[in-house]
C-alpha cells in the first residue's frame, strides 16, 4: 500500500481507539450504576433499572446505532456528530450487560459479610463502598475484560454511519487497491493485536486488585485444583520435603 492508504488505516485505528475508550466509560458507568440500583431495597429503582437492562439486551446494537443516529434528530431537531452517536449506542447497550456482571458479583459475596456490616450499624452506602465493592469488584474483572473484547469488535458497526473507523478505512483501501484478502487480513491482525493488549491490560488489573484484598488469580484451572485439594498433592510434598530434612 501507499503512504497515503497506510495514512488512511493508520486514522482509522485512532478513531476506532477514541470510539472504544468513550464507549467503554460511558458502558462501565451504566454497568454500576444500574448493576447496583438492581440490587436496591426499593422495588420502583429495580424495575427501572431491570427494565433498562431488558431493552437494552433485547435489541440488537447495529439497531440502536441506527435508531440514536437517524430517528433522534426527527424526534428532537439536533445531530449527533458519529463519534458521539457511536458513543450513545453502544455505550448503553454493552452498559446493560455489564450491569449484569455488577449485579451478579455483588449477590456471590458471602451474606455473612453483609450480616457484619448491619451488624456494625453501617448503612447501605457503606455497606456497598466498605464491603461489598472490595470484594465484587476484582471478580467482576473477568467477566469486563471479555466483555471490552466484544465492545472492540461491536465498534465496527459505526461503519454504517460512514464514520471513518479502522472497518470504514480499510474498505476504502479495498475499493481502491481491488484486494479484499490482503487488506482484510490486516484488519484481522490489527484487531487482534488491540483485543490482545486490552486482555493483558486487564490481566495485570486483576493481579493488581485481588493482591489489594488478599487473593491471587487462578492459576490453574478449577477441575486441576480440585484435583490436587483431594488427592494431597502439596500436603505430600511439604511432609517428604520434611521427611528429608529430618533424614539428613
Amino acid at each position: 500500500m501507499t503512504s497515503g492508504l497506510w495514512e488512511l488505516v493508520l486514522k482509522g485505528i485512532w478513531v476506532t481507539v477514541q470510539l472504544l475508550f468513550c464507549s467503554a466509560l460511558l458502558a462501565g458507568a451504566m454497568s454500576f450504576v444500574v448493576g447496583i440500583a438492581r440490587t436496591s431495597r426499593r422495588w420502583i429503582v429495580r424495575f427501572l433499572a431491570g427494565f433498562y437492562t431488558e431493552v437494552f439486551r433485547g435489541t440488537s446494537a447495529l439497531i440502536m446505532i441506527f435508531w440514536v443516529y437517524f430517528v433522534l434528530p426527527l424526534a428532537f431537531g439536533w445531530q449527533l456528530v458519529p463519534l458521539w452517536a457511536g458513543t450513545l449506542a453502544l455505550g448503553l447497550t454493552y452498559g446493560a450487560y455489564g450491569s449484569e456482571i455488577v449485579r451478579g458479583a455483588l449477590n456471590a459475596v458471602d451474606p455473612a459479610q453483609r450480616e457484619g456490616g448491619i451488624a456494625l450499624s453501617f448503612t447501605h452506602w457503606q455497606r456497598m463502598r466498605l464491603i461489598l465493592l472490595p470484594q465484587a469488584v476484582p471478580e467482576m474483572v473477568p467477566p469486563f475484560s471479555n466483555l471490552l473484547i466484544e465492545l472492540l469488535k461491536g465498534t465496527a458497526l459505526v461503519s454504517v454511519m460512514g464514520m471513518g473507523d479502522l472497518t470504514f478505512s480499510a474498505n476504502l483501501v479495498r475499493l481502491a487497491l481491488q484486494q479484499s484478502a490482503e487488506v482484510y487480513t490486516y484488519v484481522l491482525l490489527i484487531y487482534f493485536v488491540i483485543a490482545f493488549l486490552l486482555t493483558r491490560l486487564m490481566r495485570g488489573l486483576e493481579k493488581r486488585l485481588k493482591a489489594g484484598v488478599g487473593k491471587e488469580p487462578d492459576s490453574m484451572p478449577a477441575r486441576e485444583r480440585k484435583r490436587a485439594e483431594t488427592t494431597g498433592v502439596g500436603a505430600g510434598a511439604g511432609a517428604g520435603a520434611g521427611n528429608a530434612g529430618g533424614a539428613s
